[in-house]
């Protein structure tokens, strides 16, 4: 059963004001803080005009409905609402995580249930993977208002946006530099501001981060939310703990100093016991560890006026170690004094052993005097830093932190005889900042006729030594208006070195910033992680130091100033002979930072020329190759535009979809880099891309360059997210890459271009299958160009000839491809041809008549030798007649003829004489030869002799 009793304290109820009515006027009503248990409420009366407000540092006393100054410990905006503490998710905050992209399979993945915006103190962080995480407030302004915040956006693999729905949730018309929030330095907070219409207005603060590279993104990070608008405060806000408001009606808090603490609503701080220590800000003491040796550091004092310097300890401040108490460590004794090392080059040498700059016009190793260049020659000004006794003037250190500033006062660099190395810091999360100014560049008078890009160069060694997750950053300020990080390494890398070339002429500050850990800790414990900078040279600066003289190109001996020093004309190089300037020979690159001799022209590579001022090697799409005695002849100039090639969509593990997106240019324009990949999330807003890209420090232009795509339906964006742009290839057939952070042989890209008849001119650009983001390792891409206009041109060679038969008298001869035919253009197929011809084949008459002739010859050769053979018949009787008559030897032959006898043949002999030679030889036998007569036999001699 409920109780319904009489309200008549204050304590019982609350007071709110009604809603305005269209004649701008409202009521004040008394509302229980417990319903349905309070009877006889003070009757509602006519409230404050709906545009009345308070004074910063007041409220409205309902009671009174007065302004009334808030109390010391406590502090208000008057018509505005501020969140600076961050210990949990203030009320009316909501952290919403939607839901990724649907996978390959179709379904959504709930991966991101448990992803959120994170509060860590005094401030809040954003997810840090790749979920959508929206941080949604929604206020109801009497008036016209605006919302500023203070955040750290240092990393662009996070899309970070604000925008402002109505009650409707329609998103109000919001220009895109103030819905795209712009990129901070590390360690750096930035504000940002956007006006706001009266009535309900939906806050939201909406983060997506892709790791498409494995790389852990760093977070962004809110502070300071502050929302002006609101009709009335009705209430102060009670300092923070660590915080205090001393004086009454304040509009803020203060942080309390180190080594004392507050409550929360605090007017003063407490100071903390001398066993106790706090830092800035905080709301507790803790007691004071035994010093140890990660406490203290080793520096190098100034050179004293005997050229001595001594190695001295120092406590790391704020110290916060106890000295006397049981394991604890003393600080080191201070080192036996040594020589200090030499001055820098460029500097020379004081009494009193202090360095300072040699004079315009002359140079000095850093060991001697400062002495003029001789005639023609010229200083080589410059910065040349390799010995670390003091800090040079035109570099400062410092240390950041990005959620107090304990470390503000501290040196975040230490210098140390033959190097400078990073600090202690006050926490192993600081960002500790070595910072360099260069005014800007001058070329020196040999190189100012030449046309090429670059205005100088800074190189720098360096080495890293981790146990934790720390990271060393390169950045670069031109000009003083962004800051943007141009190389970072994480982990322990061994020493080397790295070079970064200014293409423009401008004042830029050049930084390097460490941090041991991104991890929020208020601890030290990984103070042995350090980063090591040996040296640092930066050529060509506007008033920079010489360590050295370089010839220069000087006027002939007729003019009125002889041997004065004269720039050289683009694409000539100094003769060391005779100090004259010469043109480099035919396709030859003059170097960008040296003109003196002959070898300073370096020679274009194969497939490439050099432009008419030799500033750069290209290639005009054409080229020709000989083998196997046969020229071949390309033509590529159909390849040359820009193209694009997109692979994908890919998804991560959490189910996020994008997209590589490769714009290649072939060959550019005159050797000028035609490909661009811009990121339009960070500073979408600067952006026009009808004007030159180059001016965008987000932009990149290349020969091929790559950025990562997120499409517009992927995150309900309005258009496509284009980020992680970078170049593969800035330079045409370069011998030797530029090492990056994680390709230490820098990125190259192979283009094979293979001809495809089949293919239209454009053809079709892949990567390898086996590597399907183009590369297999990150550093080294690979293409397929297949197109028709990869096949040289055609010649003689290419195609045959086929002859027809002869039909009518007339030939007709016809040209056709070699199969399979892998040329295009050239000369074209010579049109059919036909020639007169006989009907009979001449070999057909030549063998018609030998046959004859062949025929006519055995017929007389039959009938020679028949007669031939009857002859030897006939004398073959006579010869056994005789021989055999009344058994009588013939007698002798005369040698005259018988009356009606032919002569007879000769006899022929020869080495083996054939079967009618012998019967011709034994048919002339004469009585009285020598040989042996032979009887011959026949049944017709016996009749003849028997008769």
């Amino acid at each position: 059963m409920t109780t319904v009793r009489l309200c008549i304290f204050q304590t019982d109820y609350y007071y709110e004001y009604t809603e305005c009515d269209s004649a701008g006027s409202r009521w004040r009503v008394a509302i229980p803080h417990n319903l349905g248990t309070c009877s006889a409420l003070p009757t509602p009366t006519r409230g404050t005009d709906c545009s009345f407000s308070c004074a910063a540092g007041e409220f409205l006393e309902m009671s009174a409905q007065q302004c009334t100054t808030c109390a010391a410990g406590s502090y208000s905006l008057g018509s505005g609402v501020r969140f600076d503490q961050w210990d949990t998710i203030p009320a009316g905050f909501t952290s919403l995580a939607t839901y990724m992209d649907p996978g390959p399979s179709g379904e959504e993945s709930q991966a991101c249930n448990s992803s959120s915006w994170t509060p860590q103190g005094v401030y809040l962080e954003s997810s840090r993977d790749e979920c959508t995480v929206s941080l949604v407030y929604a206020v109801h302004l009497e008036q016209q208002g605006s919302v500023s915040f203070s955040y750290q956006y240092p990393d662009n693999n996070i899309f970070f946006e604000f925008y402002v729905q109505n009650e409707q949730c329609q998103e109000m018309a919001q220009t895109d530099d103030q819905k795209w929030i712009k990129l901070t330095t590390n360690g750096e907070w930035d504000t940002h501001t956007v006006n706001l219409k009266s009535g309900t207005n939906i806050l939201y603060w909406r983060t997506t981060g892709i790791l498409v590279g494995g790389k852990m993104v760093k977070p962004v990070l809110l502070r300071n939310i502050q929302i002006e608008g609101v009709a009335y405060t009705s209430e102060c806000f009670l300092c923070r703990p660590g915080w205090f408001s001393s004086a009454p009606g304040s509009s803020s808090c203060q942080p309390c100093p180190r080594n004392t603490s507050s409550h929360k609503g605090a007017a003063s701080c407490t100071p903390c016991p001398d066993t106790q220590y706090s830092h800035e800000g905080w709301s507790q003491c803790k007691e004071r560890p035994p010093c140890s040796e990660k406490d203290y550091f080793q520096i190098h004092t100034a050179c004293d006026s005997e050229g001595k310097t001594q190695v001295m300890y120092r406590w790391v401040e704020p110290r916060i170690c106890e000295e006397n108490v049981t394991g604890a460590v003393a600080l080191p004794p201070t080192g036996e004094r040594e020589a200090c090392p030499p001055c820098n080059p460029g500097y020379y040498n004081t009494d009193d052993s202090t360095c300072f700059p040699c004079p315009p016009g002359t140079h000095s190793d850093g060991t001697s005097v400062c002495e003029e260049c001789p005639a023609g020659t010229e200083p080589v000004l410059g910065y040349e830093y390799k010995w670390w006794n003091v800090l040079p003037s035109n570099m400062k250190t410092s240390c950041f932190n990005v959620g107090n500033s304990k470390c503000d006062d501290m040196n975040g660099w230490e210098v140390a005889g033959d190097h400078i190395r990073s600090g202690a810091g006050g926490s192993d999360n600081d960002y500790l900042i070595l910072n360099l100014h260069v005014p800007g560049f001058k070329l020196p008078t040999s190189l100012a006729g030449m046309t090429g890009t670059e205005f100088g160069r800074i190189t720098f060694v360096f080495e890293t030594i981790c146990s934790a997750d720390c990271e060393l950053y390169f950045m670069m300020d031109v000009n003083r208006k962004s800051t943007t990080v141009v190389e970072s390494w994480e982990g322990s890398k061994e020493r080397q070195s790295y070079t970064h070339i200014m293409t423009r002429n401008a004042s830029v500050s050049y930084t390097w910033a460490f941090q041991r850990t991104n991890q929020a800790q208020d601890v030290r414990r990984y103070i042995s992680d350090v980063v090591i900078l040996y040296s640092v040279s930066v050529t060509n600066v506007q008033d920079g130091v010489a360590s050295a003289c370089r010839a220069c190109a000087l006027l002939s001996q007729s003019s009125q100033r002889p041997g004065s020093c004269i720039p050289c004309p683009a694409g000539f190089y100094i003769d060391r002979d005779t100090n004259r300037c010469q043109e480099c020979p035919s396709n030859t690159c003059l170097s960008g930072h040296h003109t003196y001799g002959e070898d300073a022209c370096l020679p274009c590579g194969p497939g490439s020329k050099s432009n008419k001022e030799h500033s750069r090697c290209y290639s005009d799409c054409s080229f020709s190759h000989t083998e196997h005695n046969r020229t071949l002849t390309f033509d590529l100039s159909s390849l040359s535009p820009v193209a694009s090639l997109t692979i994908g969509p890919s998804f991560t593990s959490k189910g996020t979809k994008y997209l590589h997106v490769f714009n290649v240019s072939l060959c550019g324009h005159q050797g000028t880099m035609a490909a661009v990949c811009t990121d339009n999330v960070t500073d979408i807003a600067n952006k026009d891309m009808g004007s030159d890209s180059t001016q965008f420090v987000n932009s990149v232009d290349s020969f091929i360059c790559q950025s990562t795509i997120i499409p517009a339906d992927g995150r309900g964006f309005r258009m496509a997210l284009a980020s992680q742009s970078i170049s593969l290839a800035d330079t045409f057939l370069v011998p030797q890459p530029q090492a990056t952070g994680s390709c230490q042989r820098g990125r190259s890209a192979v283009m094979t271009i293979r001809c495809n008849p089949e293919k239209t001119d454009r053809g079709k650009l892949t990567v390898p299958s086996a590597c399907p983001a183009g590369t297999c390792d990150g550093c080294t891409f690979h293409f397929l160009w297949e197109s028709g206009s990869a096949c040289p041109r055609c010649t003689q060679d290419d195609y045959h000839q086929i002859e027809g038969a002869c039909k009518g008298g007339a030939q007709e001869t016809l040209s056709v491809w070699n199969e399979p035919k892998l040329c295009i253009k050239g000369i074209s197929l010579p049109a059919k041809s036909s020639a007169p011809c006989e009907a009979i084949a001449l070999w057909l008459k030549v063998g018609v008549g030998g046959g004859a002739f062949l025929a006519v010859l055995l017929i007389s050769l039959t009938c020679y030798f028949w007669k031939k053979n009857k002859r030897l018949e006939y004398k073959y009787s006579r010869l056994v007649m005789s021989a055999n008559k009344e058994c009588e030897l013939p007698v002798a032959d005369s040698c005259a003829l018988a009356e009606g006898e032919e002569p007879e043949d000769d006899v022929v002999y020869s080495h083996k004489p054939s079967l009618l030679g012998k019967l011709r030889a034994i048919a002339n036998k004469r009585e009285g030869d020598s040989s042996e007569s032979v009887q011959l036999k026949s049944s017709q001699s016996e009749r003849w002799v028997w008769g």
